[in-house]
């Protein structure tokens, strides 16, 4: 058998400390999982369960952002609104499916920070149609994500500060352990509704004070005890 084409390949993140590469499988996000910032996006998050929505899993998505580098992001196209997100990545090791809480921390292979890029107006039109979220959210160069950490040096991680700036100026400064849905409830209740798999990634939410950036602004994401991401939209 042969390809009429060759194959797309997947993403890749680095390892940190290592020559390793995590090869990515799947990329899935969960919505609106900081209080604060699902009041900010008009919700109630004393009511609303966890939803999740995907990214594409191919490179020109996932960009692979190393240490001591800055990426150039190019500004996507139809949109004017165009917002950052400084997610806590969470990367599977072993998989499988319906995952107690307690035993969340063995499926996890690893922690990165990572940027949820989203066309705001986009996503905006297509809520308001009751409309899938796929054009706001999973375009090219959409999710930078910074270099893994394993789980072996960092331990489960449940209380880290988690910042992004733009120009220099503080635009996200939270905690990781605001997060409504925890890291363990949230692959609990991911791996209900799909079978998770090692190379599967979970962006697990962003906290207050999203806002948009332009071209020639430089954002710089960190999550305590993590390596940190730099990029610049061009």
């Amino acid at each position: 058998m042969s390809y009429v084409f060759e194959p797309v390949r997947t993403a890749a993140l680095p390892v940190a400390g290592s020559s390793d590469e995590y090869p990515v499988r799947r990329v899935y996000c969960v919505g609106r999982n900081y209080a604060a910032h699902a009041r900010e996006m008009g919700s109630d998050p004393d009511r609303e369960p966890p939803f999740f929505f995907c990214k594409p899993n191919d490179r020109e998505s996932v960009v692979a952002v190393r240490a001591n580098e800055i990426i150039d992001l190019p500004y996507p196209s139809k949109t004017s609104d165009y917002h950052y997100e400084v997610e806590l990545v969470v990367a599977i090791g072993k998989g499988g499916q319906n995952i107690r809480p307690e035993d969340a921390e063995s499926h996890i292979f690893g922690y990165t920070v990572g940027l949820d890029m989203t066309r705001r107006d986009l996503q905006a039109q297509m809520k308001a149609g009751g409309r899938p979220w796929e054009i706001g959210k999973a375009f090219d160069y959409s999710a930078p994500i910074g270099e893994l950490h394993r789980i072996s040096e960092t331990g489960a991680l449940s209380d880290a500060a988690i910042e992004l700036s733009v120009n220099g100026e503080t635009k996200q400064s939270s905690n990781i352990s605001h997060l409504t849905w925890s890291v363990a409830e949230t692959l609990a209740q991911l791996s209900e509704l799909f079978t998770l798999h090692p190379g599967d990634l979970i962006f697990t939410g962003t906290p207050e004070g999203v806002g948009a950036v332009v071209k020639g602004d430089t954002i710089r994401a960190k999550i305590e005890g993590l390596t940190g991401i730099t990029v610049c939209v061009k």
